[in-house]
């Protein structure tokens, strides 16, 4: 059974920063790619950044490239989201996720049905 746990979240003042971790089980995931998501009141669900677990390779969409970085710690198997510069826009929930399937190019790794797990969420407010 896999199992993906988000935390890290919180609220930050704007331009501050936060780690979002992902804690994931259940599966060897050296051949999945894994992915940040988030979704705000009355928003739909949209990408943010993925990794590929193996290679490394990153995907990242333009609202937050710059800012955030994505990384893995294949020992402990945890994928972590390093938020920096956060503006209020940057509010939502942060959903960690993970796909079987290979993925090489940023349309797969932004596609939310590529995915085949998700996590609860976390909750990130950026707020004076």
């Amino acid at each position: 059974q896999v199992q993906l746990v988000e935390s890290g979240g919180g609220l930050v003042q704007p331009g501050g920063s936060l780690r979002l971790s992902c804690a994931a089980s259940g599966r060897t995931f050296s051949s999945y790619t894994m992915g940040w998501f988030r979704q705000a009141p009355g928003k739909e669900r949209e990408f943010v950044a993925a990794i590929r677990w193996s290679s490394g390779s990153t995907y990242y969409a333009d609202s937050v490239k710059g800012r955030f970085t994505i990384s893995r710690d294949n020992a402990k198997n945890t994928v972590y989201l390093q938020m920096n510069s956060l503006k209020p826009e940057d509010t939502a929930v942060y959903y960690c996720a993970a796909a079987m399937s290979p993925i090489f190019n940023f349309f797969t790794a932004s596609t939310l049905g590529k995915y085949n797990y998700w996590g609860h969420g976390t909750q990130v407010t950026v707020s004076s």
